[in-house]
Order: structure tokens, then C-alpha cells, then sequence
């Protein structure tokens, strides 16, 4: 071998051996952040020299899945988090204070009023629980709104992060098209763009299409297109009120809702779609289980007249409002009573109602007493009368998810388990994304994360071999020199 051959073999060497230091160097920098991706350095020989290219490793399919595995774990923490919320405040039938509790005290306080009827206190007792009981719907049908409001901020803010994030996303798209192009070291700018994906698919379940000179594509996981050239607009006008079951406002990308029952192309996953599915499902539904039993509250306790010509039925101890007409027996005409139910001014004694219309009957005037009394203060056929209406079957909506029949006591009692059971399954599901999305991570970082010890190791190794290509340029230096002295 020529010694200017074994020149060229041996800077090519000590050229390798460098810029393979160095990228271990930056792999070293870099073991601790989750987003970056180990770099490899390439010799590849040429006709003008040795030439070295930056690649990183990764796994395609592993970086999918693991977006996927982020959107499903984003969704499941969403409306898990919102559960609880409602759950730890409504749905409890242990808390005194939760509508089914409230229930099962005012019957227990209705049934001693039938068992003393002369009792005024105990009568009046029986009255406070029923204040109570609808104090308790209308706390439940409020925190209920409170907790759809609060999901509807979250819509807002998410919506407000994911068009910051499209924008980075789009600056990050350009620097990586720059460096492809000119044949540059791109692997940076993609570790860049790679972690806003991330982010993104927190918010949004999103697909990401690979295309020419490492341009990317964005879609979601319902079809619509995200990113193209460019981000799409994402745009949210949130609910000004919840009330009556109203559904929220849909977020809308590049003029296609993918929020709400009429979206063609809805979202599965992301924050967005968890907090979509509590404001304008689940929280929907609990709230017309609330105002089903409110209804049912009002019809078992209604009044009807005595006294021909017989008019309508009116509410009696349960009412809406200053309403004196009976709402509709339809789901239509049962929204929003669980917020309105109060008890009749009549028979309120901090109104000044008459407690014992309550034994008598007659909260709507004399033609709506129970005749059977005749203002017999030991008669308590009205009271067990009620008794008897509020254990009375309930003919329920199929989409409740309690059955088609059910008694206003177990129809209380149905609609906590109901929600308790939701958030049971919620907490399952929420662990079992954050199992599979650790375990996506974990692939992920075995095939283009940065193991410390092994760079170390490859350091020792490269700087050996440094060293060694360095000690064959000076032997050739000593060479030439000696060579160079023989021709003096």
C-alpha cells in the first residue's frame, strides 16, 4: 500500500471516528429528554472522499401507535376526571345530602306522619324532608351544569392550545422540508416536530401521512383534515348556558364539526372528544335521570279536583315554580325539572303555607281536598295515599339506561349506582390507555432512545479507535519524512 493511500485511509478513519464522537456526545445530551431520538452517524465513501450523514433511529408503526395510545389515554383521563367530580358530589347514596338519601328520609318521614296524622311536628317534619329532597335535585341538576360548563372551558382552552400547537407544528413541517432538501441534517428539526405531534395528539386523535421531502400530512382519527401544507382552522364558540338538556356547541375544523350527534366525521379520541362525551352524554343522561324522578315526584303527589266540574290535575306537594299546570308526561316536557322542583308554597311553612294540607290535601283550594278527610285531623287515608303513589311504577325512557319500569325509591337508588358504574368503567378504561401507552413509550424508547451506558461504551471504543488512526498519521509522518531526508 502506497503511503498517500494509507494517508487517505487514515483521515477518512480519524474523519469517521470524529463526527461518530460527537454525535455520541449529542446522544449523551440528550438521554434524558423523551422526545429525542438517538442520532447515528454514516460513513459513506465516495469518488471525492468520505462523506458522513445523520440518521436517527425510529420505528414508524411503534410512533403510531404510540400517538393513538396518547389519544386514547388523553380521552379516558378527560372524562374520567369529570366522573369523579360529579360522582363525589352527586352520586354517592351514602351522602345524606344526595338526592337518593334525601328520598328514602322524606319517605321514612311521610310514613310516621301517616302513623300520626294528628302530630302536627311530625307532619311538618315530613314537609321539611320534602324541601330538602327537592333542595337536593336542584343542587344535583346544578352541580350537573357546573360540571358540563367546566368541560365546555376545557373544549376552549384545548381548542386554543391545539391551533398554537398546528402553528409550531407547521414551523417545525418547514425546517424539516429545508434540511431534506438540501440534503442537510434533518434529524433535529424532526425530534422538533415529532414532539409537537405528541402534544397534538393529547388534544386530538390525529394520523399522521408521511409524503415528499419529509412533508407530513395531518388528519383525524375521524377523517378531517388537520394539517396540509398548512394548518386548518380550528374554531369553538363556547355554551353560554347549560339548562334543560341542551347540547354544547361543536368544535368545528375547516368547517366540519366533529363534536356533537350530527358530526359526519367525529372524534374518537383526545381530550377534546373526552370532554365532548361528558358535556353532551353522559352528563346529559344523568341529568335526565334527575329529571325524571323529578317528574315522577310531581305526578305521585299531584292533586286532582273533587268538586264537579272536575278540572285538571295540578301539582300538589311537589311543584315547578309558580307554575299551577302539570308538566308534560314526556321527556320533552320532564327537561330541565330537576333544576326548577320546589315544594308548593302552600304547605311551606317559611311561606306561610299550612302544614297539614299536606294531611288534608287542598293545596289548591278547598275543590282539591281530599273529601274523605273532611279536615279530620286523625284521618290519614291522604297521607297513605301518597305513601302508596310513591311506590308506585314509573314507566321509564329505554335511553336512561335504568329499565322501562321502576319505583321513585329504586329509580334514585338506580340512577347513583347508574353513575357510580360509569365512573367505575371510565377508571378501568383511563388505566388500562395509560398501561398500553407506557407500554408503547417503552417499545419506543428500546428502539430510538438513547441507552447511556451503551454510548459510553461506544465512546471508549470510538476514542480507541480515534487514537489509532491518529498514531497511523504520524508513522506515515514519520515516513514521509525520513523519505523526504533519503532524497536530500
Amino acid at each position: 500500500m502506497g503511503l498517500s493511500v494509507a494517508l487517505n485511509t487514515a483521515r477518512t478513519s480519524l474523519l469517521a471516528s470524529s463526527n461518530q464522537l460527537a454525535t455520541t456526545a449529542r446522544n449523551v445530551a440528550g438521554a434524558n429528554d423523551p422526545g429525542y431520538s438517538r442520532k447515528i452517524a454514516t460513513l459513506i465513501p465516495g469518488s471525492g472522499g468520505a462523506t458522513v450523514t445523520i440518521t436517527r433511529a425510529s420505528d414508524a408503526a411503534l410512533y403510531a401507535r404510540t400517538l393513538s395510545a396518547s389519544s386514547d389515554a388523553a380521552r379516558g383521563e378527560a372524562l374520567l376526571n369529570g366522573l369523579t367530580q360529579l360522582a363525589q358530589t352527586v352520586g354517592d347514596t351514602d351522602d345524606p345530602t344526595s338526592p337518593a338519601a334525601r328520598l328514602s328520609r322524606f319517605q321514612a318521614a311521610l310514613q310516621a306522619a301517616a302513623n300520626q296524622p294528628n302530630n302536627t311536628a311530625v307532619v311538618r317534619d315530613a314537609v321539611e324532608a320534602a324541601k330538602a329532597l327537592a333542595g337536593s335535585l336542584q343542587e344535583a341538576a346544578e352541580t350537573v351544569h357546573a360540571s358540563r360548563a367546566e368541560a365546555d372551558k376545557g373544549i376552549a382552552d384545548s381548542v386554543t392550545r391545539l391551533n398554537d400547537l398546528l402553528s409550531r407544528f407547521d414551523t417545525a413541517n418547514k425546517a424539516v422540508i429545508r434540511a431534506v432538501s438540501n440534503n442537510a441534517d434533518a434529524t433535529d428539526a424532526l425530534d422538533d416536530r415529532d414532539r409537537i405531534l405528541t402534544a397534538i395528539s393529547q388534544e386530538i386523535g390525529v394520523t399522521a401521512v408521511t409524503r415528499g421531502n419529509g412533508d407530513v400530512a395531518l388528519y383525524t382519527d375521524g377523517g378531517v383534515t388537520l394539517f396540509d401544507r398548512g394548518p386548518r382552522a380550528v374554531t369553538f364558540a363556547p355554551t353560554t348556558a347549560f339548562a334543560g338538556g341542551s347540547k354544547g356547541n361543536a368544535v368545528v375544523i375547516d368547517g366540519v364539526p366533529v363534536t356533537g350527534a350530527t358530526s359526519p366525521m367525529p372524534l374518537s379520541s383526545g381530550r377534546i372528544a373526552g370532554l365532548a362525551a361528558l358535556r353532551d352524554q353522559t352528563a346529559v343522561t344523568y341529568e335526565a335521570q334527575l329529571d325524571t324522578l323529578a317528574g315522577g315526584l310531581i305526578a305521585a303527589f299531584a292533586e286532582t279536583d273533587s268538586v264537579p266540574p272536575l278540572g285538571a290535575a295540578k301539582p300538589g306537594l311537589f311543584t315547578v315554580g309558580t307554575s299551577a299546570a302539570m308538566p308534560a308526561a314526556t321527556a320533552a316536557g320532564r327537561t330541565g325539572l330537576a333544576s326548577r322542583i320546589t315544594i308548593n308554597a302552600a304547605v311551606d311553612p317559611d311561606q306561610q303555607g299550612n302544614v297539614s294540607l299536606l294531611r288534608d290535601g287542598g293545596m289548591n283550594g278547598t275543590d282539591y281536598a281530599d273529601p274523605a278527610g273532611g279536615g279530620d285531623a286523625s284521618y290519614n287515608g291522604h297521607l297513605r295515599g301518597l305513601i302508596s303513589a310513591l311506590a308506585g311504577t314509573l314507566t321509564l325512557d329505554p335511553s336512561l339506561g335504568l329499565g322501562t319500569a321502576s319505583d321513585l325509591p329504586s329509580l334514585a337508588a338506580a340512577s347513583a349506582g347508574w353513575l357510580e358504574t360509569q365512573r367505575k368503567d371510565a377508571t378501568a378504561s383511563a388505566s388500562y390507555q395509560k398501561t398500553l401507552l407506557s407500554r408503547a413509550n417503552e417499545a419506543l424508547s428500546n428502539v430510538a432512545g438513547v441507552n447511556g451506558d451503551d454510548e459510553t461504551a461506544l465512546a471508549l471504543q470510538l476514542e480507541r479507535s480515534y487514537s489509532a488512526s491518529a498514531k497511523i498519521i504520524s508513522v506515515i509522518d514519520d515516513l514521509l519524512k525520513a523519505f523526504l531526508d533519503t532524497v536530500r
